[in-house]
C-alpha cells in the first residue's frame, strides 16, 4: 500500500491573455448589472422609476435602447475577446475600456448613496484598468529564427528558374 506524498506547492499555469480579458469583462458586466440591481433597494428609486423616470432620464424607448446598449457592450466584448485576432482584440479592448471609464465614472452623478457608488465605481474602474493592462501588455513573439534566416521568395524564385 502506497502513502500519498503531500504536494507542497501547485502548478500556476499561465492563463491566456484572452482568458484573462474574458473573465474580467464578465466580471465586469456583473459588477456593473449589480450595481444597478442593488439601486433599487435605495429610498425613492422605485417611486421615481414608476412617476416614469431614472436619475434625470423619462423612461423612454429610447432611453431603456441606451441602457440595453450600455450593457451589450461587455457582454459582447467577453466573446469577442476570445474570438477576435489578436492585433483586432487588443485594440478593441483598449478602446472599449478607455470609453467605459467615463461612462462608469458618471455614474456618480447625482447618487444619493456615494458610498455605495462610490465602492461600484472603483471597482468597475478597476476592472477596466485591468483591462487596459491585460490588452496593453499583450506578448509579443518574436520572428522564429527560421524565417529570420531563410531567403526571401524572389531569391528562391530566381534559383528555381536558373
Amino acid at each position: 500500500m502506497r502513502t500519498r506524498q503531500p504536494t507542497t506547492t501547485l502548478e500556476d499555469q499561465p492563463m491566456p491573455v484572452r482568458a484573462k480579458l474574458a473573465a474580467a469583462w464578465t466580471s465586469f458586466m456583473f459588477l456593473y448589472a449589480y450595481v444597478d440591481i442593488l439601486n433599487f433597494f435605495t429610498p425613492g428609486v422605485v417611486e421615481d422609476i414608476l412617476d416614469g423616470r431614472v436619475f434625470e432620464f423619462a423612461l423612454s424607448q429610447t432611453f431603456s435602447t441606451a441602457a440595453l446598449t450600455l450593457m451589450a457592450v461587455p457582454i459582447f466584448m467577453v466573446i469577442l475577446s476570445m474570438t477576435l485576432p489578436a492585433g483586432v482584440n487588443r485594440i478593441a479592448n483598449l478602446i472599449v475600456a478607455s470609453l467605459y471609464v467615463p461612462v462608469t465614472v458618471f455614474n456618480v452623478v447625482g447618487a444619493s448613496w456615494l458610498y455605495f457608488y462610490g465602492l461600484g465605481i472603483v471597482l468597475e474602474v478597476f476592472l477596466l484598468a485591468l483591462i487596459l493592462r491585460y490588452a496593453w501588455t499583450w506578448p509579443r513573439t518574436a520572428p522564429s529564427a527560421t524565417m529570420a534566416t531563410s531567403p526571401d521568395p524572389e531569391t528562391v524564385r530566381a534559383q528555381q528558374q536558373a
